[in-house]
């Protein structure tokens, strides 16, 4: 062997040892079936359900429920988004449960306040609930428990259980009190002891207004059985009993006594969709994901216009393989910020054309190989789906300054922003389930993350996702604020399939970080062999170069976080190429997965090391 070809050899070889290290956690092996999320509690309800002989989208329906109900960074009142495998009907479908801007919400509303964003918290930034009606929703058309039966082991967390130190440190951290105590409900129930004292760890925690609310559903499904109802109808009696009776009517007042602009015909006309998701196929594996008013397609760009390159003779981390991602996932995130939106409202987004291969293989041959391009702007899809784009006049100033934006100038910017990070990292959940008979479910829920408030009397925490909408269509003319319309979120569950066949079903919690770990765990199994728990608690990296979804939407062009163990040579080796590294322990992100073993007939669970998330398996 030739002296250069020897050293590149060893160097690669030398990349690989890290994604070859033991895992921290076993992986979960079931054979009838698997239950993960991202507390221990929510998947002993999802184990539960599996053991009364329900399938998956029945567990997934319990474990949201209780992870709700626990304020796992999301809340009754947020949103939810999903994949399912029927496999009686051998299709994906999507879920969108996320609510809608409420009356009043428009661009003018928020700037004559001096916002450059809709706010980041409070009454104002909650879109209408959705995790009530998704969940029904799935509940009627694809499982098959009652209502009563999959929100029980909720009802009891809700009647009382012991709080986590990690739920009491969000109610104790400073700024979340100072807001908190601000809100009167939210006072109420997050402060139960005199002298506004938060639980202990450990403590039993109660939350009386949310388990009446609940009790309220399971009655109004109660009812309508004894009126001979169908169980579909039943269900359907509860979700009307959510958004457009007594509950309804405690949340919207709860709501507008907090500022915020709900209306009972808000909720009354919001529904939650069954819907088609999008798809691409990377090296013979089919991924699917939901569709623009989701981040999701921007991981399906990132790995069409990585199939371009010969990734696995990169080696696993090397600054080369790193190098490729980052300028993909530059390409595919600008086009995120610039072209996603609700598909559902005027102007249409340019779907066809940014999952095109031939629009990937162009715009993979814009990157720089040797050299970070932090001036990397959406490229132009409507050619490759036969179109003429209409906003070139915005696009080609994209990345000016807006006059009534709080755009942050590169030059500006600091590289260890705390709050940055966590606004960039906005935390969630996910849950992945799957059964023996086929069924598949991945969930990224989320909304109402601490601060929160609380809407009246429910004891329903409210969504925070108002913020990812923008004012200024220069910035993105489809996710401009509106009312009835949905802002893009960052949440995105995933599912692939191998020659027809359910081959893994996973997501992750944290915000613009999602599609980044998703596509890397990904990459890990597909490209470099690992096992799925391997693939969950790899050392990832994690760009900023694409703009926030959260707070003043900014971004920190050029900025890489790296795992510690990365070696000395890939670093000089970046930051020759213009990248500027800090460093991490764990990098993986809280990522959940299942791997479906056909060979064997058995599933493979995984949960990454970085966080609470684990699963039951059997």
């Amino acid at each position: 062997m030739r002296p250069l070809l020897f050293f590149t050899a060893i160097l690669v070889a030398l990349a690989n040892t890290h994604a070859q290290e033991k895992p921290h956690k076993p992986v979960l092996h079931g054979q009838h079936w698997i239950a993960i999320t991202g507390k221990p509690a929510g998947a002993t309800a999802g184990a539960r359900i599996f053991e009364k002989g329900g399938n998956a989208i029945d567990a997934a329906c319990a474990m949201l429920a209780v992870v709700c109900t626990m304020y796992d960074d999301v809340a009754w009142g947020g949103e939810c988004q999903a994949l399912i495998y029927n496999p009686q009907a051998k299709k994906v479908v999507g879920i969108n449960g996320l609510g809608w801007a409420p009356t009043g919400a428009t661009p003018q509303f928020f700037k004559d306040r001096g916002m450059a964003y809709p706010p980041s918290d409070g009454a104002l930034a909650a879109v209408t609930p959705g995790n009530p009606g998704a969940l029904m929703l799935m509940l009627a058309e694809f499982g098959t428990r009652s209502l009563q039966e999959v929100l029980e082991p909720a009802m009891q967390m809700a009647a009382g259980y012991p709080i986590d130190q990690e739920l009491v440190s969000k109610i104790n951290n400073p700024t979340n009190k100072t807001k908190l105590l601000n809100w009167p409900d939210a006072r109420r129930v997050f402060y139960p002891h005199p002298s506004d004292g938060a639980p202990k760890p450990g403590e039993i925690w109660r939350q009386p207004d949310l388990l009446a609310t609940l009790q309220k559903l399971v009655d109004a499904e109660a009812q309508a059985l004894a009126q001979g109802k169908s169980r579909h109808q039943a269900i359907e009696a509860a979700f009307n009993r959510f958004y457009k009776g007594d509950i309804a009517q405690e949340f919207v007042r709860g709501s507008q006594e907090l500022g915020g602009l709900h209306t009972l015909e808000d909720l009354a006309e919001w529904k939650p969709r069954i819907e088609e998701p999008v798809q691409t196929s990377y090296r013979g594996v089919d991924v699917y994901k939901l569709t623009v008013w989701t981040q999701g397609p921007a991981m399906l760009q990132a790995v069409n216009i990585l199939e371009n390159f010969d990734l696995a003779s990169m080696g696993y981390n090397s600054s080369r393989y790193i190098h490729h991602l980052c300028q993909a996932m530059n390409l595919a995130f600008a086009d995120r910020d610039f072209y996603y939106g609700d598909p559902t409202v005027p102007p249409a987004e340019p779907i066809a054309g940014l999952l095109s291969k031939d629009y990937a293989k162009a715009r993979a041959k814009t990157i720089n190989l040797t050299a970070n391009d932090p001036e990397a702007k959406p490229g132009d899809p409507f050619p490759f789906q036969h179109g003429k784009n209409p906003h070139l006049k915005f696009l080609e100033k994209w990345g000016e300054p807006l006059t009534n934006a709080a755009h942050v100038h590169a030059k500006e910017r600091s590289i260890a922003s705390a709050d940055f990070d966590t606004v960039f990292r906005s935390g969630t959940t996910s849950i992945q389930a799957a059964d023996k008979t086929g069924w598949v479910i991945s969930v990224t829920p989320s909304g109402g993350w601490l601060p929160v408030p609380v809407a009246g009397k429910t004891g329903i925490g409210m969504s925070q996702r108002m913020q990812s909408f923008v004012l200024d269509e220069r910035e993105n003319p489809y996710n401009v604020v509106a009312p009835r319309k949905q802002p893009r979120v960052t949440l995105t569950p995933t599912l692939a399939f191998k020659n027809n066949k359910p081959f893994l079903c996973f997501s992750v919690q944290g915000g613009d970080t999602q599609d980044q770990n998703l596509l890397q765990f990904f990459l890990n199994m597909v490209e470099f062999g690992m096992t799925v728990q391997e693939a969950c608690e790899a050392a990832n990296i994690t760009s900023y170069q694409m703009r926030a979804s959260f707070g003043k939407h900014d971004s920190q062009p050029g900025r890489l976080t790296l795992n510690e163990q990365v070696p000395d040579w890939v670093r000089r080796e970046l930051r020759k190429m213009g990248y500027k590294l800090d460093f991490a322990r764990r990098t993986s992100g809280p990522i959940t997965a299942i791997y479906f073993d056909h060979d064997h007939g058995t599933m493979w669970g995984g949960a990454s090391n970085d966080g609470d998330d684990y699963g039951l398996a059997w």
